[in-house]
């Protein structure tokens, strides 16, 4: 197995409070993808909600993962004004969160 050299992956997953409106859902979910053109060091992001038939969501209902550079990247972009003000206003909004960094590892099975 090989860990990859130039991504790092941020995984959030999250439950949102049940009186929230899906308007202000989509609204703050508008706002973390807007991050992408706003910290340099964050590449890429992707959301969606679960559809496991396995039911071991454990009440997390959203995904969201966002590619970095670096480790560093991740600090940096944790520490940005941006991304603290935004924080600020989405962990409001939840019930629940978890949070995991990593590097992937492509597994070779020849």
């Amino acid at each position: 197995m090989a860990e990859t050299k130039e991504a790092v992956k941020h995984v959030v997953l999250a439950k949102f409070k049940e009186d929230l409106t899906t308007e202000k859902v989509e609204e703050i979910i508008n706002g973390y993808a807007g991050l992408v053109s706003l910290i340099e060091p964050m590449k890429d992001f992707h959301w969606g909600t679960d559809v496991s038939i396995e039911n071991l969501h454990q009440g997390f209902t959203h995904v969201f993962v966002s590619t970095f550079e670096s480790t560093e990247g991740i600090a940096e972009y944790i520490s940005h004004p941006v991304h603290v003000e935004f924080a600020n206003k989405f962990l409001q909004l939840l019930d629940k969160i978890l949070v995991i960094d990593y590097k992937p590892t492509t597994v070779n099975l020849s």
